[in-house]
């Protein structure tokens, strides 16, 4: 098959984690290959799917078993790294504690030079630019 290579995906994750953890990695795996694929990608953390960008529940994840160790940090570098943009709910970060204020102890390295601050206008404005859409 040929794919349009100037399609983009929009991806969010809002499942909780600590509910249904599968589905959080399987969204964060989709967003990584079709990084890996080429594709523009664009990514929005909203509701508890935040916790996904929280470094020390990362480590949980890592410390699971249920990737190979260190499988879940190299699928969030790649799609911190490769993705056009990466954004958060401001308000779901702070329903889970997260400000921008503590943000430096809780959040994975380097979510400043990567991550933006949003709420419902970034959700509106990403998906608005994309054709595929990945919810999780």
């Amino acid at each position: 098959m040929v794919y349009d290579m100037k399609r983009k995906f929009f991806v969010k994750i809002v499942s909780d984690p600590e509910v249904d953890l599968r589905k959080s990695i399987v969204g964060i795996a989709c967003a990584a290959q079709a990084v890996q694929d080429g594709y523009d990608v664009h990514m929005f953390f909203a509701a508890n799917g935040v916790k996904m960008l929280n470094a020390d529940f990362i480590e949980r994840v890592n410390q699971s078993g249920m990737l190979p160790n260190g499988k879940i940090v190299e699928l969030m570098q790649v799609v911190t790294e490769g993705a056009k943009d990466v954004y958060c709910s401001t308000g779901s970060q702070a329903a889970n504690g997260v400000t921008k204020e503590n943000a430096d102890s809780v959040l994975l390295s380097g979510y400043e030079t990567w991550m933006t601050w949003s709420g419902p206008p970034g959700v509106i404005s990403l998906s608005a630019a994309c054709n595929v859409h990945l919810v999780y």
